[in-house]
């Protein structure tokens, strides 16, 4: 483990996203009110009820997301408490019970769905309580032309599992292709129930300065 920040709290200037309690910021796909349950603290998917995303939008941003899956010892593969975090609502990032398989692949826990597999398997049994951190810069665009692609690192449990990578596009089943505008985070229900909780963002600027700060001025 190299950075524990299971139960971190949000830093001054984060956007609170779930504080335990209400779903208040949050909505279904087509603008009604999210139909996920609040029990003990913690988001519940409700399978088969639709995904859930934040009013709030966000381009640059640090992400700091809680998850606990399922126990489906019977289900394989994708079946297994599959559900999903969708940056921007464009670019998933998958969330799997794959904990023990020794090479994790496109579509397992961590990779981002189709793209990239994690570069380590960082996923922890059902049942337990894990971390995603993430720092995502979006697109920079011209208009509606994409000049550099979006790029993420992501922390797993503590872990690196995506160092700076550049993403070639939105993966599947994007909330839309407005790469150039603001996005929702957005919960993905997969059918399976799954836990979320401790959800905080960090606006990130999009550049620095370009000149030397008042400590080097004479």
């Amino acid at each position: 483990m190299l950075f524990n920040t299971l139960n971190a709290a949000a830093p001054a200037g984060a956007v609170v996203l779930f504080d335990g309690k209400s779903l208040d910021g949050w909505t279904k796909m087509d603008g009604s009110p999210a139909a996920w349950l609040v029990k003990d603290g913690a988001i519940e998917v409700v399978p088969k009820t639709g995904d859930i995303c934040t009013k709030q939008l966000f381009a640059d941003h640090f992400l700091h997301l809680e998850f606990r899956l399922s126990d489906m010892p019977e289900a394989k593969g994708q079946a297994k408490s599959n559900s999903g975090v969708f940056l921007q609502g464009r670019y998933e990032i998958q969330v799997l019970d794959s904990s023990g398989w020794d090479i994790p692949g496109l579509g397992d826990c961590g990779a981002i769905y189709d793209q990239y597999a994690p570069l380590v398997n960082a996923c922890q049994r059902a049942l337990t309580w894990q971390t995603y951190d993430v720092i995502f810069r979006a697109p920079r665009c011209e208009g509606k032309v994409v000049k550099e692609f979006a790029r993420l690192t992501v922390l797993h449990n503590g872990i690196v599992i995506h160092n700076n990578i550049q993403l070639p596009g939105v993966t599947g089943a994007p909330t839309d292709l407005n790469v150039q505008l603001p996005g929702h985070l957005r919960l993905q229900d997969h059918s399976n129930t799954v836990w979320y909780r401790n959800i905080w963002a960090l606006h990130l600027p999009k550049e620095g300065a370009c000149a030397y700060g008042p400590a080097m001025k004479k």
